[in-house]
C-alpha cells in the first residue's frame, strides 16, 4: 500500500468516526480472519464497520470479505461480557469527495 493510498484510508476512517461520533472500541484490528477497519461501540452494542474509499467505495463487499469480517467479529465477540451473545451489527460505509454514506447492518 502506498503512503498516499494510507494516509488516504486514515482520512476516510477519521470521516467515518466524526459521522458516527460513537465511541471507538478498536481501529483496524486484526483477527482471526483479517482486518476490521473500525469497531464502535453504541451503549452495550457492537457496530463492526467495514470502510470503503473513493474507487474502492462503488464495490460491496463480496463473499470473501463478509467472510474474513465474521470470522474476526467472532473472534472480537469472544472477549465480550455477553460473548457471541452481544448485540451488534455490521455496516459498511462509503467514503468519497467528502461524502459518507452509511449502509448499516448490511451482513
Amino acid at each position: 500500500m502506498s503512503a498516499v493510498n494510507h494516509l488516504s484510508g486514515l482520512a476516510a476512517e477519521d470521516a467515518v468516526i466524526r459521522h458516527y461520533a460513537l465511541p471507538v472500541a478498536a481501529r483496524r484490528w486484526r483477527g482471526p480472519g483479517g482486518e476490521i477497519d473500525l469497531i464502535l461501540r453504541e451503549g452495550a452494542a457492537v457496530i463492526f464497520v467495514e470502510v470503503k474509499a473513493g474507487r474502492r467505495a462503488a464495490r460491496a463487499p463480496d463473499a470473501r470479505q463478509i467472510a474474513r469480517i465474521r470470522a474476526s467479529a467472532a473472534a472480537w465477540l469472544g472477549d465480550e461480557p455477553l460473548g457471541q451473545r452481544t448485540v451488534c451489527r455490521f455496516d459498511v460505509v462509503l467514503v468519497e469527495a467528502g461524502r459518507v454514506e452509511i449502509i448499516a447492518n448490511i451482513l
